[in-house]
This record gives C-alpha cells, sequence and structure tokens, in this order.
C-alpha cells in the first residue's frame, strides 16, 4: 500500500482490479478546500488512458513490479521478441503492449516491465530517446531557414517524423520517443 506522497511517473497501481502505470500527476492545493492529487493512467492491457483524481492521504495499493533490461530481436504474427541479456531468455510481447514501436530496430536495448508475483511481462519500454537514419526527405530549400520550418523524414524503422530543414537523407538523428520530435544529429 502506497499513498498519494509515493506517486511518481511510472509507478503501477492495482487500480479497478486492473494494473495501471502513472504517466503523469499534479499535487493540487487550492485555496478553499483538501488537496488532491490528478492523474494520468494508462491500463498497461488496454493502452488506454485515463484522468483520475485522487484525494490527498488516500491509500492506493501498488503492484510490485520489475524493470529487465532486453535486447529487441525480431516482430513476426505472434508479436514482438525480446531476449533477456543476462539469461539469453526469450520473451514475446503482444503489439499492444509496445508503444513507440516504430522507433525500435533490430538490436535496441529496452527495458521490460514483468508482473513479480506472476512472472508475466506487461511493457516493453524504449529508452527517452533513439539514434536513428534518416532514410528517405525532401532537399531543404537553400535560404528557407528564417523561421523553425519542418519537413517530413522517414527514417531507417519505417517511422515518419518532423525534422529541421537542414537535415538530409543518410543523416543520423536523435529522437525522443514519447512525442516523435526532433533532438539532434549525431556525429
Amino acid at each position: 500500500m502506497a499513498t498519494t506522497a509515493d506517486f511518481r511517473n511510472g509507478l503501477v497501481l492495482n487500480y479497478n482490479n486492473e494494473l495501471h502505470v502513472i504517466t503523469e500527476f499534479q499535487h493540487v492545493k487550492p485555496g478553499k478546500g483538501p488537496a488532491f492529487v490528478r492523474t494520468k493512467m494508462r491500463n498497461i492491457k488496454t493502452g488506454r488512458t485515463i484522468d483520475n483524481t485522487f484525494n490527498a492521504g488516500v491509500k492506493v495499493e501498488t503492484a510490485r513490479v520489475e524493470q529487465r533490461p532486453h535486447q529487441y530481436l525480431f516482430k513476426d504474427d505472434y508479436g514482438y521478441t525480446f531476449m533477456d541479456n543476462a539469461t539469453f531468455e526469450q520473451v514475446v510481447i503482444n503489439e499492444e503492449m509496445v508503444p513507440f514501436a516504430d522507433l525500435m530496430k533490430e538490436g535496441q536495448e529496452v527495458s521490460i516491465l514483468f508482473h513479480a508475483e506472476t512472472e508475466l511481462p506487461l511493457t516493453a519500454e524504449l529508452p527517452t530517446t533513439v539514434e536513428l537514419m534518416v532514410t528517405y526527405t525532401e532537399p531543404g530549400l537553400k535560404g528557407d531557414t528564417a523561421t523553425n520550418t519542418l519537413k517530413p523524414a522517414t527514417v531507417e524503422t519505417g517511422a515518419r517524423i518532423q525534422v529541421p530543414l537542414f537535415v538530409d537523407t543518410d543523416t543520423k538523428i536523435r529522437i525522443k520517443t514519447s512525442d516523435y520530435s526532433y533532438v539532434e544529429r549525431v556525429k
């Protein structure tokens, strides 16, 4: 059991008999009335995000989960296959349980969340940023740099993102996985 003071991003709760992970939370203390905590929680099974408000100090049931490093191997009809770096054991996870999968390339390190009691894989989490090669983008116009203009680009995994005009094909870039945004060029 935990209280609302223990809330943090990534905390897994057993809410309405389903596992939810907290993606955002905000402690609010209005001038009038009791304090409360606004949360955005993602259902681990369905991927659906819900908003919920907890009164401050309320006890909630947490789920015991473990994060283990794995390496992404391949995708087939059953889902995504990962290999445990320590035991070389392979784990298959459904497509719905792997957010931002189109930014994953073979051999990439990911973190898989396991339910501690049942040893079931819950979800796979990519690092905050990934480095990918741009495979196609339109050439930028010379001198059109007065504003922060973006253009579409396709990276090596097939994902389409928006990049600045100076990024060309065969340029390695860093991408923020949470919102598919361009971060910087990689040297």
